[in-house]
């Protein structure tokens, strides 16, 4: 259990708190540090996959917490950006641009009660090259905006950050339907 993808997988969900402590400072320094630890946490999710698959390792523990770990990354830095306020005193995702924040995370919550009320059927949804598509423009987006906290000078990051948001937003809503698709016809 305790192999080296599972043990990447488990250092992602115990950085999100690290994360969430970081983003509750509007220094740009403490932007400029979440934006690194953020990174460093983001590649662990292309290597945890990546080993697990090379290494012929792959876990129950390993495919149950990887989907768990991006969720709960994805979700606490999407509410700190929205609730924190940045050194000018705005939010960093604000007024309109919350929707997109909103459907992820929505999507996120309701893709996850569907995949548990699946297992209960010991009905598989594999994951879409499409919903990695939308996992990577997720991070690109929140990363963008981290590093925006830390770089105020450079209004263009922010733009990149809001604009992949939006982007990520699209596909959190194709991807979306194709997982409830799946799951209606297995209801009653």
């Amino acid at each position: 259990m305790l192999t080296l993808p599972n043990i990447l997988t488990l250092s992602r969900i115990l950085a999100v708190p690290v994360l969430v402590f970081l983003l509750w400072k509007p220094s740009w320094f403490d932007y400029a540090i979440t934006f690194i630890l953020y990174c460093l946490v983001g590649i662990t999710d292309y290597f945890d996959g990546y080993l697990a698959r090379a290494q012929k390792t792959v876990s129950r523990l390993g495919v149950f917490l990887d989907p768990i770990a991006d969720k709960i990354m994805v979700a606490a830095v999407i509410i700190m950006l929205v609730s924190t306020r940045n050194s000018s005193g705005e939010p960093i995702i604000h007024s309109f641009h919350i929707i997109p924040a909103g459907v992820i995370l929505l999507r996120e919550i309701i893709v996850s009660g569907l995949r548990e009320f699946l297992a209960g059927l010991q009905v598989s949804v594999p994951v879409s090259q499409l919903a990695k598509w939308k996992t990577t423009f997720q991070l690109v987006s929140l990363g963008a905006l981290i590093l925006a906290g830390a770089v105020p000078q450079w209004p263009w990051v922010h733009q990149v950050g809001i604009g992949t948001l939006w982007a990520a937003a699209a596909l959190t809503l194709v991807t979306g339907w194709d997982y409830l698709r799946v799951g209606l016809k297995h209801m009653d």
